[in-house]
């Protein structure tokens, strides 16, 4: 079976930001640069998905999602940021973690079942203590990767 969503190692980073604007600069960079997306379309995209609410889903972490042309399949950028950030989360939290999403065009029910996979990731507390804890961007790949959600169907 196939994941549900690609995260390369070069898309997982640790990232000093002031804003939540910076955020999402950050991520739409990381974005064009690993997945050779154009930068100003992605940016785009996920601002014009934030203006319909928050991604800030809660508990320290935001889930900037959209759907992009020139995608064959979801694909998936992890930030942990240096010092959290207010995202205008539904709870009022500051966020630490970002974990970007971008589907194809047309992924409906794909695009759906990526963003539901990491969520439950994300709501996982030994998950999140664990991404807190991690020494470096090796040990946060190395979780994100090896968690068997991304190949729930």
């Amino acid at each position: 079976m196939t994941a549900l969503y690609t995260l390369l190692p070069e898309a997982v980073a640790t990232v000093r930001a002031d804003t939540k604007a910076a955020i999402l600069d950050q991520l739409a960079e990381r974005f064009a640069d690993v997945y050779h997306l154009e930068r100003d379309t992605v940016r785009k995209r996920i601002e014009e998905r934030e203006q319909l609410g928050s991604t800030g889903f809660g508990r320290g972490v935001a889930i900037p999602h959209a759907r992009v042309e020139g995608l064959n399949r979801p694909v998936a950028v992890f930030l942990r940021l240096q010092s959290p950030v207010d995202f205008d989360s539904a709870d009022g939290m500051p966020v630490d973690f970002v974990f970007g999403l971008l589907s194809p065009e047309a992924a409906g029910a794909a695009h759906l079942h990526a963003l539901a996979a990491i969520s439950r990731i994300m709501r996982d507390d030994r998950m999140h203590e664990a991404l807190i804890r991690a020494p470096g961007v090796e040990a946060l790949y190395g979780l994100l990767h090896n968690v068997d959600d991304r190949d729930a169907a």
